[in-house]
Order: structure tokens, then C-alpha cells, then sequence
């Protein structure tokens, strides 16, 4: 039995020191920028916004692989479900479109991609409607993620008041 406790005692210790992937970010508002939201973000960031006319889109860019790209527009619906849905199934249609990698949040998915056996990139998107408007968070279209990357920039925009 006390060989028992020392086991749980260990389980759960180890479960409680598992870092945040955002724990070394900081809150960003982007208000400034033309859209009410707060992410996290590193310090460092760069934001900028570009006007598309039918939508903004804002780029956010900080150290160790932080490279997120926002869309805003009139919402298309507002079954966030739906919107995500179809966004995946454009990623799907992409050629080197691998596999979903988590899809547990109905607002958003991590996938990969793979350009050939030797490399192997992540990606993210992410939905948020507000109102009448539409965001849609992924990674930046340049450059090759790692996991880790990608789950940091995924849990950075993920609505937290639910």
C-alpha cells in the first residue's frame, strides 16, 4: 500500500510540473490593430496589418518559431463548427496534407504535412466568431513548424473564457 501512495505521489508530481507552452509568453491586445482580441504573444512581437479591403489580415511575429497570421472578416456563419470543418477540409486538399493531428477542440485542428519521408512540418487553425465577425488564427503560410511550435501559437489564441 505505501509503495502504492509513493507511486501517485510521483504520477501526480510529475503531471503537475509540465510546463505551459504559453508560460513564457505575455498578453498581446490587438485592439490597436483593428481587432478586439488578446492573445498571448512574446515580447518581442511584431505585429503587422494589412487592409484586404473584404478583410484585414494581421501578422504577429516574436522569437523561437512564433509566426501567426490572423484573418478578419464578416462572418461567413456563425456555426463556428461549420467554419472549422470546411477549413479542414481545405487543408486536406492540400498535396502534402499528412494527417489531423489533435482535433479535441471543435473551434480548431493541428495537422501535418509532409513534402517528402525527411520533412515533416505542423500547422493549425483556429476559429473565432464575435459579433458579426469572423477570425481565423492559423500559423504564417512561410516557413516549416515544429510540434511544439505550432501547439504554442494554437494555445496562444485559444479563447480562454470559455
Amino acid at each position: 500500500m505505501k509503495n502504492l501512495c509513493i507511486v501517485f505521489s510521483v504520477l501526480f508530481l510529475l503531471g503537475a510540473c509540465q510546463s505551459d507552452p504559453t508560460s513564457n509568453l505575455k498578453p498581446l491586445n490587438l485592439l490597436a490593430h483593428g481587432i478586439p482580441i488578446t492573445i498571448m504573444a512574446p515580447d518581442s512581437a511584431k505585429v503587422r496589418t494589412m487592409d484586404l479591403l473584404v478583410q484585414k489580415d494581421i501578422t504577429v511575429r516574436g522569437e523561437d518559431g512564433y509566426d501567426l497570421q490572423i484573418f478578419a472578416s464578416d462572418a461567413t456563419s456563425t456555426d463556428v463548427t461549420k467554419i472549422a470543418s470546411e477549413l479542414k477540409g481545405e487543408v486536406k486538399n492540400n498535396p502534402y496534407f499528412s494527417k489531423i493531428v489533435d482535433e479535441s477542440d471543435p473551434n480548431g485542428f493541428i495537422y501535418e504535412t509532409k513534402l517528402d519521408s525527411t520533412s515533416t512540418s505542423y500547422g493549425f487553425q483556429l476559429v473565432r466568431v464575435m459579433g458579426d465577425r469572423e477570425y481565423i488564427f492559423q500559423n504564417a503560410l512561410m516557413g516549416t513548424f515544429s510540434k511544439a511550435e505550432i501547439q504554442t501559437m494554437y494555445e496562444a489564441v485559444k479563447d480562454k473564457k470559455k
